[in-house]
């Protein structure tokens, strides 16, 4: 075998990087968890005192500031051996409205690596893994990862870009939010569109659960309702607005999904599929955000969509031409691209 060397030492570079992300996932759950990234962005602050402050051990908290000043996370300062997070670094890792904030994603990492030996067997099986099998903080990471995107493009950006949706929300809609989770999306578009009412539908009742406490805490539930059902089964009132926020491609029956959100629909109205960004073919996905997503798809997305019947395993990189496939098999005629981000596709259907 003839080693490049130079390649070879490019390869383990890489290597050393990633395997300090890897171990480094933890140590932000666990600042994220502890409350030491909203202390420290109060101000500079030594291990002493930042573990006065926050009611944990000083020694520990030397090791974790200092994992944290190697991967640039937090700053110090040698002269006054104080640690800090500058103003990116604070908006990122300690604002939870911010549409930077981060630690979510680092809890749904956690959370794959927890799901090693179930990962094991299916891979050797070919059954699937469903998101309800996943370790719970999967289900809080997902929620706090999305939600700073959604409320940073949701009401300026996607609604507007659905042909008349901004008006009809203004003056009192029905909105069907399918796939909902934690229910992030749907209070979001509750909070800006008081004149209309919306309905939360996932099939994992934990989630229902923790979608109606957020509304009462949010003091919408008055026009708020969340209840469990699947995309096939949910309640198929008249709506004008169907949305599904990054869970699609999570489906067993995509296109059984799409034929239950046609009926539900009014003739008029439209239907916003929220999915991450993907190009059609794989090697235009071999990029960083790919690597995320098709990582992601690896343990949870691919897993999920097989646990359930037909099992059509769309993956989270599925792309616009297999989701135009999707949705025209559930009877749609017109399908378009609305939107975008480097997170995500947004697209318009309509019967």
């Amino acid at each position: 075998m003839a080693i490049n060397e130079e390649k070879l030492n490019a390869f383990m570079g890489r290597f050393v990087q990633d395997l300090g992300a890897v171990m480094h996932a933890a140590t932000v759950v666990v600042g994220d968890e502890l409350g030491l990234y909203k202390a420290l962005a109060e101000k500079p602050m030594s291990a002493d005192a930042l573990a006065e402050k926050t009611g944990t051990d000083a020694r520990y908290l030397r090791e974790w500031l200092s994992a944290q000043a190697a991967s640039g996370y937090v700053d110090y300062d040698p002269a006054a051996d104080c640690f800090s997070l500058n103003e990116e670094q604070a908006f990122a890792l300690a604002q939870e409205a911010s549409p930077a904030f981060i630690p979510g994603a680092f809890q749904i990492a956690v959370a794959q690596f927890k799901a090693i030996p179930k990962m094991l067997d299916i891979f050797r099986n070919g059954r699937g893994l469903g998101w309800h099998e996943h370790d719970p903080a999967l289900f809080r990471g997902t929620e706090r990862f999305f939600r700073p995107g959604y409320a940073a493009h949701l009401v300026p950006e996607w609604i507007p870009a659905l042909e008349g949706m901004e008006a009809r929300l203004q003056a009192g809609a029905s909105v069907a939010d399918v796939g909902c989770g934690h229910g992030a999306s749907t209070l979001i578009m509750a909070q800006a569109y008081p004149a209309s009412r919306f309905h939360g539908f996932d099939y994992h009742e934990p989630s229902i659960r923790y979608a109606r406490e957020a509304a009462q805490r949010a003091g919408v539930a008055d026009r708020v309702s969340f209840d469990v059902a699947t995309a096939k089964d949910f309640d198929g009132g008249a709506y004008d607005l169907v949305a599904v926020f990054d869970c699609l491609h999570d489906m067993g029956d995509p296109a059984g999904a799409a034929a239950h959100v046609w009926q539900a629909l009014r003739p008029d109205g439209a239907w916003m599929i929220v999915e991450p960004f993907a190009n059609d073919r794989l090697e235009d996905n071999l990029t960083p955000i790919g690597r995320v997503f098709y990582s992601a798809s690896t343990f949870i997305c691919t897993p999920a969509s097989r646990s359930q019947e037909v099992g059509l395993c769309l993956g989270a990189q599925a792309g616009e031409a297999r989701m135009r496939a999707v949705v025209e098999g559930g009877g749609f005629t017109r399908f378009r691209r609305a939107a975008e981000t480097p997170f995500n596709l947004i697209y318009e259907a309509r019967p």
